[in-house]
């Protein structure tokens, strides 16, 4: 081979080399620029994650929250209702007792009328002790029956009320000034009782004594052995002696004397 086709050839080697070598070096940097792009595209969807990641985690603590306050709601909710239970339980039981209110007068006032009456009875049978307060407790009570703007209940606890001070006679060791009507003549007399068991009175001047009987329903006249005990039983009632025993007639039990 020639000197010329050897340079020649050397020329189209070299050529080729520094042909392939400047491919080699293109290749590379579309090969960096390649990277880069893939590195800052992956950079940019792990910026995009964290940002979906932190929004879940504020969802979720949202969530949470709205499940807390809808557990709190529901307890509270449970209680408003127990509550408004209970209230209509209080309201059903005053519409049930307002509707026997009505029922409970018809059967009460018809009650009221029948005890004055017995009342009226027991106290004309009874002995005559506090007899002018007796029969005016038992005109009042009539009045209070038959006037407007009392009660029901008020009226049954006057009638009651009568009741437990004609209870109280049976037991009452009492005395007081009055008159007795004895063989037409109203005297003034000073009336002394031991319960429902003995009635007596002696006038004002001590010389006279009476006994009542509830079986004929009249005064008896006392002999005057009587006359210092009875004396002393209306001292000892209105406390102006102390206690002591004395001796008196029984008439009112219809034993006799």
């Amino acid at each position: 081979m020639s000197k010329k086709s050897l340079i020649a050839t050397s020329i189209i080697g070299a050529m080729a080399l520094v042909g392939s070598n400047v491919a080699s070096a293109n290749s590379l940097k579309e090969l960096h620029k390649s990277e880069a792009a893939t590195v800052k595209a992956s950079a940019k969807s792990q910026q995009k994650i964290n940002n979906i990641y932190e929004q879940s985690q504020e969802l979720l603590a949202e969530y949470r929250t709205v499940v807390d306050e809808t557990e709190n709601l529901k307890v509270y909710n449970d209680h408003v209702q127990r509550l408004v239970n209970d209230q209509q339980k209080g309201i059903d039981s005053l519409v049930r007792q307002i509707g026997t209110i009505a029922e409970t007068k018809m059967g009460v006032v018809p009650l009221m009328y029948k005890m004055i009456a017995s009342l009226e009875q027991f106290v004309a049978a009874d002995i005559p002790v506090n007899l002018v307060d007796r029969n005016k407790r038992l005109d009042q009570l009539n009045d209070v029956m038959s006037r407007q703007g009392i009660s029901v209940a008020e009226q049954f606890r006057l009638v009651l009320e009568a009741y437990d001070i004609e209870t109280s006679y049976g037991s009452m060791f009492g005395a007081y000034q009055g008159e007795l009507e004895f063989e037409g003549q109203k005297i003034t007399v000073d009336f002394v009782h031991m319960g429902r068991t003995v009635l007596v009175a002696q006038s004002l001047d001590m010389r006279n004594a009476w006994i009542w009987d509830n079986s004929t329903r009249s005064w008896l006249a006392l002999g005057d052995e009587y006359l210092n005990p009875i004396t002393k039983a209306v001292r000892m009632a209105r406390k102006q002696t102390a206690p002591d025993l004395i001796k008196l007639p029984v008439y009112a039990a219809g034993a006799g004397e």
